[in-house]
C-alpha cells in the first residue's frame, strides 16, 4: 500500500507541476499580452483615418520608444513601411478589419531576422487607402523569464508537499493497520492456545473477516474433537482383544510384545480423552532410541542391515510413549529401505534437539518429499507399510514444537530429521 500510494504520488505531482505550469504561462502570457494591447492602441494613434501615418507625431522624443519598449513595433500602411523592425508575421484566416482605437489583436508567435523568438499583437485597420496593418512585439524571453522565476519555487513546494504526503501517507498506514495487526496476533494467540477465538468488535472493514475465522476455528476444533473421538473409539476397540490375546501368551515369549501393543493403546486412548500433550514430560532420550535400535535389529535381523547409534546424554519434552512411536516409526521405515545401513544421531542444538535417521537406500526424490508425510500416501508400494509413519511423525512433533523435514542423506538415501524441545527438567 506505501509502495502504491508513492507511486501514485510519484505521478500525480508531476501531472500537477505540468498543469500548474501551463496555467501559469498563461498567466504571464496574458499580461504581456495587456502591455502590448496597450502599445498597440498608441500605435494605432499614429495612423489617419485616411492610412497616412503622422510622422511628425511619429518623430516626437520617446514615441518610438514607448511602441517598441523591449521589442520591436511595426506599421505597414498603403504609403509606407515604418518601425523598427519588419515583423515578418502572418495573419491566421482572413484579416479582420478592426474600428480605429480598438484595443484587440491577434497573438503571434514568430522570429526576427536574427533568430530572436519573439511574441506579439497583431492588428488589422481598415482605412480610406485600403488596411493598415499595426503589430508589436516583445522577446519570448519577457514571458519565459518570469515563468522560470514562478516554477523553481513551485518544483521545490511540489518536492515538500510529496515528502509531506510520504509521512502522512506513512502514518496513516501504520494508524490504519494497527487494527490488521492486533487481528494477526490475536490468530496467532489462538494458534498457540493461549485464546479461544478473535474478538469481533472489529473496525467494520474487519469485523466480517474476525466472523469468518472464528468460524473457522470452531469449524477445526469440531473437527480435531471428532478425529479424537473416532482415535479413541479405535484405541477403545482394540484394547479388549489385545487384552484377551495378552492372558493367551501368558508363557509365550512373544507376550512383552502384546503389552508393548497394550501399552500403547491405552496411551492413545488417554491422550485422545485429554484432548492434549504433556509438555511436562522429561524423557531420557539415549537409552528410549538403544531400546528402539534393538527391537528394530531384530525385526531386521537376516536381512543385511546394520543399525548405528550415536545419541546425546539429554532429555526431551515428550511423553516417553510418543517418543518410541516417534523415533520407532522413523528406524524402522528407514531399516525397510536401506540397502545395508542406518544411522541414528541426535544431537543437541540450544533448546532443542535434533534427532536423524538416515538411511544407504534409493532415497525420496525431492518433488515428493512434501508429498511422502500425507497420510495413507505411499511412495514405495514394496513391503506391508501403509502409508502412515512419516504423518504420524510429522503431527507427533508438530504437538510438541517441533518439525519434521525430509532431505538427501551422503551419498543417496533419505535422511528423516525431527526437532524436540529439550526438557527444562532433564
Amino acid at each position: 500500500m506505501l509502495a502504491l500510494s508513492v507511486a501514485t504520488t510519484l505521478v500525480a505531482l508531476p501531472v500537477a507541476g505540468f498543469s500548474i505550469g501551463h496555467v501559469l504561462e498563461r498567466f504571464v502570457t496574458h499580461g504581456v499580452d495587456e502591455r502590448l494591447a496597450d502599445r498597440l492602441q498608441l500605435l494605432s494613434a499614429v495612423v489617419r483615418a485616411d492610412g497616412s501615418v503622422d510622422r511628425e507625431l511619429l518623430a516626437r522624443p520617446g514615441v518610438e520608444e514607448a511602441f517598441g519598449r523591449g521589442g520591436a513595433w511595426t506599421i505597414d500602411a498603403p504609403g509606407g513601411a515604418y518601425g523598427s523592425a519588419m515583423l515578418p508575421i502572418a495573419v491566421p484566416g482572413p484579416p479582420r478589419p478592426h474600428p480605429a482605437g480598438a484595443r484587440e489583436g491577434i497573438p503571434f508567435d514568430t522570429e526576427l531576422g536574427d533568430g530572436t523568438p519573439v511574441h506579439g499583437l497583431i492588428q488589422i485597420r481598415e482605412s480610406e487607402a485600403g488596411p493598415v496593418r499595426l503589430g508589436v512585439a516583445v522577446p519570448r524571453a519577457a514571458i519565459e523569464q518570469p515563468l522560470r522565476g514562478a516554477m523553481l519555487p513551485l518544483l521545490a513546494t511540489l518536492a515538500i508537499v510529496a515528502l509531506v504526503l510520504a509521512v502522512v501517507t506513512l502514518v496513516q498506514l501504520r494508524l490504519g493497520l494497527r487494527p490488521i495487526r492486533t487481528l494477526r496476533e490475536r490468530v496467532a494467540a489462538v494458534r498457540e492456545g493461549a485464546a479461544a477465538d478473535v474478538p469481533e468488535d472489529q473496525p467494520e472493514e474487519l469485523r466480517p473477516l474476525a466472523v469468518e475465522l472464528n468460524a473457522l476455528v470452531r469449524d477445526n476444533a469440531a473437527a480435531l474433537a471428532a478425529a479424537r473421538a473416532s482415535a479413541a473409539n479405535l484405541a477403545h476397540a482394540l484394547k479388549t482383544p489385545v487384552a484377551t490375546l495378552a492372558l493367551d501368551l501368558a508363557d509365550d515369549p512373544r507376550r512383552r510384545q502384546v503389552e508393548r501393543i497394550d501399552a500403547t493403546i491405552r496411551h492413545h486412548l488417554s491422550r485422545a480423552r485429554g484432548g492434549a500433550v504433556d509438555r511436562r514430560a522429561a524423557t531420557a532420550l539415549r537409552p528410549a532410541v538403544e531400546a528402539l535400535v534393538g527391537v528394530v535389529r531384530a525385526l531386521h535381523r537376516g536381512g543385511g542391515v546394520a543399525v548405528e547409534a550415536d545419541i546425546a546424554d539429554v532429555s526431551v519434552a515428550v511423553d516417553a510413549a510418543d517418543l518410541d512411536e516417534l523415533a520407532g516409526n522413523l528406524i524402522d521405515n528407514a531399516a525397510r529401505h536401506a540397502r545395508s545401513l542406518v544411522r541414528v544421531v541426535a544431537v543437541r542444538d540450544g533448546a532443542m534437539v535434533r534427532l536423524s535417521v538416515s538411511d544407504d537406500g534409493p532415497g525420496i526424490p525431492a518433488v515428493d518429499r512434501a508429498r511422502a508425510t500425507d497420510p495413507g500416501v505411499r511412495l514405495d508400494e514394496r513391503g506391508d507399510g501403509h502409508g502412515f509413519g512419516l504423518a504420524i511423525v510429522r503431527d507427533l512433533a508438530a504437538l510438541y514444537g517441533g518439525r519434521l523435514t525430509l532431505g538427501e542423506a551422503d551419498g543417496g538415501g533419505l535422511v528423516a530429521a525431527v526437532t524436540l524441545p529439550v526438557s527444562a527438567a532433564g
